[in-house]
């Protein structure tokens, strides 16, 4: 859902948008099939996927064994989901993932780098830090031929940094963002049928059935189980 948003934005800002993928080891690969239907809806022009596969470093339950957690209660930007980091981090995700993105964006000419982190309903991730985001921009100005022989700065725009999941919902109602196609789940089912559902009960499913409800909207998307809805 962020990621959907957040490339909704910058088509809205005037942006050409190349939208990035990863196949990085997750337990399921539904979401880079939601991910190719989002770029094709919102009109990237090109969308690519690049392996990574994080499941080698393992420490996460997202590459590895470790079991997602469940049922966990979602109150808020300091409640029990966001107030450690959960086992469902992976390791540098975000960090390597936009070093890829800055590597094709050098080679693309392009200076944003657009990411869909949020640091209000963050689930308690390092990675999606205003600290992290500006870090990383310095890193680009000295790590790159064009900023170190051009003088070029790389800008890593997170539009819905400092907004709610309620809000980031609204935003969508907004800009025509059509979230049945998003999936936000850590442990989908798959179907005999090809139809996912998302489980309705982890972190980012409680999270987001919250964000709904606040904002006074229906999620489009299948569950298993929304005992999270309302």
């Amino acid at each position: 859902m962020d990621s959907a948003v957040t490339l909704a934005e910058a088509r809205a800002a005037g942006f050409a948008a190349h939208a990035l993928s990863f196949r990085y080891g997750q337990r399921h690969a539904a979401e880079l099939e939601a991910a190719r239907r989002v770029a094709e809806a919102l009109g990237a022009r090109e969308h690519r996927v690049v392996s990574v596969d994080l499941s080698a470093i393992g420490g996460s339950a997202l590459t590895g064994d470790i079991d997602v957690p469940k049922d966990r209660e979602a109150i808020g930007p300091i409640g029990p989901i966001e107030s450690r980091v959960p086992v469902t981090y992976v390791p540098a995700r975000n960090t390597l993932f936009l070093a890829v993105a800055l590597g094709w964006a050098e080679a693309l000419g392009a200076r944003d780098l657009f990411l869909g982190v949020n640091a209000v309903d963050y689930s308690g991730y390092p990675d999606c830090r205003p600290e992290f985001l500006r870090a990383f921009e310095e890193l680009a100005r000295v790590a790159t031929a064009a900023g170190t022989e051009e003088g070029a700065r790389f800008h890593v725009r997170a539009p819905l940094l400092r907004m709610s999941k309620a809000d980031i919902v609204r935003r969508a109602a907004e800009l025509g963002v059509d979230l049945g196609l998003t999936l936000s789940c850590y442990d989908p089912r798959s179907l005999a049928g090809g139809e996912v559902l998302a489980c309705g009960r982890c972190d980012a499913c409680r999270l987001r059935l919250k964000g709904f409800a606040e904002a006074g909207a229906v999620d489009p998307v299948p569950y298993a189980d929304r005992r999270g809805d309302g």
